[in-house]
């Protein structure tokens, strides 16, 4: 594998591998490849087909090949991890930039140090399985560190977990960004003009109490947490919308409570966001979710539970009101109660919410700290034969 010096060829050229092709890692990707390119930098995304990944990469200027990798480490791992040694050296990038546990499983053997690659967790592999699989998935990332330039976490919680849990590696922290300018505040007047205009809520009355629920449906997004706090949620008339689709759907419909509406997917939340009162994502494990930035950039109030990124993500001082245990109904029924039931409360901390995240979580920001990481590599990179210890 031929690594070049980006100074001698002109233009510094990425290589981002990537399994998940729907939600926030790919919207991460999708960010940063748009960024990057608008810098002047080659992007190459490799990714699995389906979803919205590939073409949303392509069209925001990178080259996009085919990698077929399924999210699990199984029998097909040694075919990925050829294809994607083969698309990594047809593309002879100056970085690989790994995204997710299976990327960074498949895309370190591939590449072993001789180019330098950078591994972003987007929220760590053992935390997302149990028993046998996080003991193999915890062994692996300290092993894999060895082969990693640098290991980008995008909070310092994120960091901390890894630490803890005996990853030794070179840390880096960026933390996530949105696009603020397709993130924009909704007033009073957009909320229900945003209902009228979705058909799920067209038929609601006028000021109907209502928080929404945006992400995948699954394990580690806790809609069903959430799903057992609804009907603790004392407020008259309010309604809850799970805007996502995923494996636990048929399980989440036949065990919803009454006043509790699916949405399915959607390729854009924000009328979900200027629809509601106050949003809410009831996750097991994150890295730093997505979701709840784009609503606080949007003006609105969250409730988000006490995971990774969580308190990071809100504005100082806003933790009594919007953050709570993980797997805790009750505290968050109580939380959703409060808030559901207090306009003036929602619209202080919404305002709050937007006025930090606008000053502090701008994706333009956070991609141009991503490619000042990757000239700083460059600047020092010899091929690494093993593991690095030092911060």
């Amino acid at each position: 594998m031929l690594q070049r010096s980006w100074t001698e060829q002109g233009q510094l050229t990425v290589f981002h591998l990537v399994q998940p092709v729907d939600g926030g890692v790919a919207r991460v990707v999708t960010d940063l490849v748009r960024a990057q390119t608008n810098e002047g930098l080659r992007t190459v995304v490799a990714c699995p087909p389906g979803g919205t990944l590939a073409a949303e990469a392509a069209a925001a200027g990178a080259r996009v090949h085919t990698w077929r990798a399924v999210r699990a480490p199984g029998a097909t791992l040694p075919g990925e991890v050829m294809s994607a040694a083969g698309l990594i050296r047809q593309s002879r990038p100056h970085v690989v930039h790994a995204h997710s546990a299976k990327a960074g499983l498949a895309g370190r053997l591939a590449v072993r140090g001789r180019v330098p690659t950078v591994f972003q967790p987007h929220a760590w592999s053992f935390e997302a399985v149990r028993g046998r699989e996080a003991a193999l998935a915890l062994t692996w990332e300290r092993y894999g560190s060895r082969w990693t330039a640098r290991t980008l976490c995008v909070s310092e919680s994120e960091r901390r977990t890894g630490e803890a849990a005996g990853i030794a590696a070179r840390w880096s922290v960026i933390r996530n960004g949105v696009d603020l300018r397709h993130f924009r505040p909704g007033g009073g007047e957009s909320r229900a003009a945003a209902r009228a205009a979705l058909p799920l809520l067209s038929g609601l009355p006028a000021g109907t109490p209502l928080a929404v629920c945006v992400g995948r449906l699954c394990r580690q997004k806790g809609q069903d947490v959430l799903l057992r706090a609804w009907p603790r949620v004392a407020v008259p008339g309010a309604r809850l919308v799970l805007v996502g689709d995923g494996p636990d759907r048929d399980r989440l419909t036949a065990q919803a409570p009454r006043g509790v509406l699916f949405a399915g997917a959607g390729r854009d939340v924000r009328p979900w966001l200027h629809a509601a009162d106050v949003v809410v994502l009831p996750s097991r494990w994150e890295g730093m979710a997505l979701a709840p930035l784009e609503a606080m950039a949007s003006g609105r109030p969250v409730v988000l539970t006490d995971v990774s990124g969580a308190a990071e993500s809100l504005p100082p001082g806003q933790e009594a009101h919007c953050l709570v245990p993980p797997e805790d109904p009750a505290a968050l029924g109580a939380a959703l109660t409060t808030l559901l039931g207090d306009p003036a409360l929602r619209d202080l901390l919404g305002r709050a919410a937007q006025t930090h995240t606008r000053a502090a979580r701008d994706v333009r920001k956070t991609a141009a700290a991503v490619s000042g990481l990757y000239r700083e590599l460059l600047s020092t990179h010899r091929p690494l034969t093993r593991k690095r210890t030092e911060r």
